[in-house]
């Protein structure tokens, strides 16, 4: 049988001490090392597969939590969930926000090679599928995402197809005939976004035949989301000015989150009309402010906390047991549930 490989062939082969290679490996006293010394060691580890001995246990090195922006409060929520439960058990986290920039992604997926990593969760669908699904051959990785989704993946999940059917099929009880989705990027990147779009498509079609379901988005660069922390409501006003200017038999608008919910209802309230006797709002993951009496918005309730806690005791399970998603593949469902609030009425009966 081979011999496992050693910290002292990676000190060989780089001409260091063994001591300075289990400094660096284990993200001691680094700033002793050229910048260039601590990229070989991880490289040659991760080359000739060296697996650190305290990577036996579980408890030790980091569990990366990767997350698109820290603004939203979904993400926080959700972030405080896998947290609570990692301390609660005597796990490490680190959270790496991506910005939605498939760059920033892969270098931490490069980051993954580190052998003081010992698992990873995606709080949302990763940009670069394939990459984690080869990812997950080596270490436990867990996603948090679409219940239709293709990963081979273990996920966290929620059908956001149904979801947005619930919207539609609300707002359709209401007499709402013509409405209109808002959304920030909307592309393949974004399976959500989509889902929901598509099942609100899917009522209206099935419930509502003589309706329809307008569709307006903004295309959002990485780097405007990372120096802009009122991008989600800035997209929420400017595409709400759009939709009351251009599409004059519209009753209500449905926007692909919360926070961009709370934009479109700051833009109508701007132009002197009313929530919801001049135009019904609707959002989607129930964030905590959208309960304020303030806000009251009509949303969808996806259990944001208690899927970040069940995402890391499904980490934590495959982690003590030494699996990778290559073992077992768990899929684990929430249900969304519709929460009617203030900003839901019946439409209004002459055009604006």
């Amino acid at each position: 049988m081979a011999q496992k490989p050693t910290l002292r062939d990676i000190a060989n082969t780089l001409s260091l001490s063994t001591a300075a290679v289990s400094m660096i490996l284990s993200g001691k006293r680094l700033e002793r090392f050229p910048q260039e010394t601590i990229e070989a060691v991880h490289a040659e580890a991760r080359k000739i597969g060296y697996v650190a001995k305290h990577a036996d246990n579980g408890r030790d090195g980091l569990i990366i939590i990767v997350c698109p922006n820290v603004i939203n409060p979904y993400y926080a929520a959700l972030m405080q969930g896998i947290e609570f439960t990692a301390e609660k058990n005597g796990y490490n986290t680190c959270t790496y926000n991506t910005y939605w920039d498939i760059e920033r992604e892969k270098k931490v997926l490069a980051f993954a090679g580190n052998p003081i990593v010992r698992g990873m969760i995606f709080s949302m669908i990763p940009q670069q599928a394939d990459l984690v699904e080869q990812l997950s051959q080596r270490m436990p990785v867990i996603t948090v995402g679409d219940k239709l989704s293709s990963l081979h993946l273990d996920t966290v999940e929620v059908d956001n197809y149904d979801a947005g059917y619930q919207i539609g099929k609300h707002l359709i009880s209401l007499g709402h005939t013509h409405i209109c989705y808002v959304s920030t990027s909307f592309n393949k990147h974004h399976s959500t976004r989509v889902l929901r779009y598509d099942g609100l498509c899917k009522s209206y079609k099935e419930l509502c035949p003589q309706g329809s379901v307008a569709l307006l988005s903004n295309d959002i660069d990485p780097l405007y989301e990372l120096s802009t922390v009122e991008m989600e409501h800035q997209v929420g006003m400017e595409l709400a000015e759009k939709c009351i200017r251009t599409k004059k038999n519209i009753t209500a608008m449905v926007a692909n989150n919360d926070m961009v919910a709370y934009g479109v209802i700051d833009e109508i309230l701007r132009e002197g009309y009313r929530i919801p006797d001049d135009y019904s709002v609707c959002g989607f993951d129930n964030i905590y402010p959208s309960q304020f009496n303030g806000v009251s918005l009509t949303t969808i309730d996806q259990y944001i906390n208690l899927r970040g806690q069940s995402a890391f005791s499904l980490l934590q399970a495959k982690l003590e047991r030494k699996e990778s998603g290559a073992v077992t593949m768990t899929h684990l469902e929430f249900k969304a549930r519709l929460i009617q609030r203030l900003t839901t009425g019946l439409p209004r009966r002459t055009k604006l």
